[in-house]
């Protein structure tokens, strides 16, 4: 019976081990650094269990800590694969310690580090990784991906996406379905984007512009740091990704900034040198967090400009998903967490064939694994609908 290991118990990686648990077949064991973590894990898997009519699966639980080589090195020998859904700052050097021990391995870490940039190890070590294998990135790029496959030649690549709380409460008008401090890292760390054929910087939080998106209404989307892979694997001569918030966000997001409320420098604060980032957290965090009975909802959109079949068309993918409350489940946690698992159980099963790094854009080879992830997310209520507009009707 093939062994995976889950990394981090937060909110998606306990529902990434709790699906993957309820997979017949599967020997699943769960890693992280706190008791409370796992124990929330538990009874997440216990109402997933309950909600499929399923027998509750036996989860092995661990404690351990996962910036740890040598722990993560003896924790990897013992499996077939492995599924990190850690922090970013421990996203590459995890993926790297997992790729030399030659362990399969699926992660959403969103690490802001070049992940295929380890292709050549992976080839020597004969395994396999896929990164980056959440909604966005990861089915944002899928979609993206299809749309220049589908339109010869494609022009543009515009991504939009963003996680937002269905009730709106002064003054963030925010809660935060991942980890707060990547978060933060979206805000600060410089985006890449592509603008007549060649990959350029801009600054995070600006290309600020309304948008109307039916059944939701007007929301602000702004650049971040979101195309990664795309920026090379696909030749698009214009691509950019930007987030979706309420709107109002992003100029509170530039003043924090600007203010020197993200920076990761310390000050001197009556005598004790303080890190901002680290006061920012302490009192900003516990009001992004989600109360029970709170509903998120997930956006993605997708849009590819070009010509079909002698015609300017546009090609719009969308996804909106809403939380799941009788599992106790965010919407950000299942978007993220099922094309995680689907893409682990296509690995473990041997249906990537061959060794290196993927970037989830270059599943669209494995027809196997792109029928099942679609079914897999219907099966749990996600969908993707795709629109194809003449440009005279745009």
């Amino acid at each position: 019976m093939p062994r995976v290991l889950v990394l981090g118990s937060g909110l998606v990686g306990s529902l990434i081990a709790a699906d993957l648990a309820l997979t017949p077949g599967l020997r699943v064991s769960l890693v992280d650094a706190h008791h409370e973590s796992l124990a929330k894990a538990r009874e997440r898997t216990m109402l997933l269990a309950k909600s499929r009519k399923r027998p509750l699966p036996r989860v092995t639980e661990i404690v351990a800590d996962c910036s740890s080589k040598h722990e993560l090195t003896q924790l990897a020998s013992r499996v077939d694969l492995v599924v990190g859904a850690l922090p970013s700052r421990f996203g590459f050097e995890t993926l790297k310690t997992l790729i030399e021990c030659g362990v399969p391995c699926v992660d959403i870490s969103f690490m802001p580090e070049d992940f295929l940039s380890l292709n050549a190890l992976a080839k020597r070590k004969r395994t396999v990784a896929v990164a980056d294998c959440g909604v966005a990135p990861g089915m944002s790029n899928i979609l993206a991906s299809a749309a220049e496959r589908a339109l010869t030649p494609c022009e543009r690549i515009e991504i939009m996406v963003g996680g937002l709380p269905v009730d709106r409460h002064w003054p963030f008008e925010y809660k935060a379905g991942f980890s707060p401090l990547d978060v933060i890292e979206e805000y600060t760390r410089p985006s890449r984007v592509v603008e007549h054929g060649k990959q350029v910087t801009r600054e995070a939080l600006c290309d600020r512009e309304l948008i109307s998106v039916e059944g939701l209404g007007t929301l602000e989307a702004f650049l971040t740091d979101g195309l990664r892979s795309l920026a090379t694997t696909l030749a698009v001569p214009h691509m950019r990704e930007r987030t979706l918030r309420w709107p109002g966000h992003v100029e509170l997001m530039r003043v924090f900034r600007e203010t020197g409320f993200f920076s990761t420098t310390p000050v001197e604060v009556k005598g004790a040198m303080v890190r901002p980032l680290d006061l920012t957290a302490a009192l900003l965090f516990p009001k992004w967090k989600f109360n029970s009975g709170e509903v998120d909802l997930t956006y993605l959109r997708v849009e590819g400009e070009g010509m079909d079949r002698g015609r300017s068309v546009r090609m719009r993918f969308e996804l909106l998903d809403r939380a799941d409350l009788a599992n106790a489940c965010t919407s950000m946690a299942r978007t993220t967490a099922f094309p995680a698992t689907s893409v682990a159980r296509s690995l473990v099963q041997g249906m990537i064939a061959g060794s290196g790094v993927f970037a989830p854009e270059q599943l669209l080879g494995h027809p196997r694994v792109m029928k099942r992830l679609f079914a897999d997310l219907k099966a749990r209520g996600i969908t993707v609908s795709c629109e194809v507009v003449e440009a005279a009707s745009l």
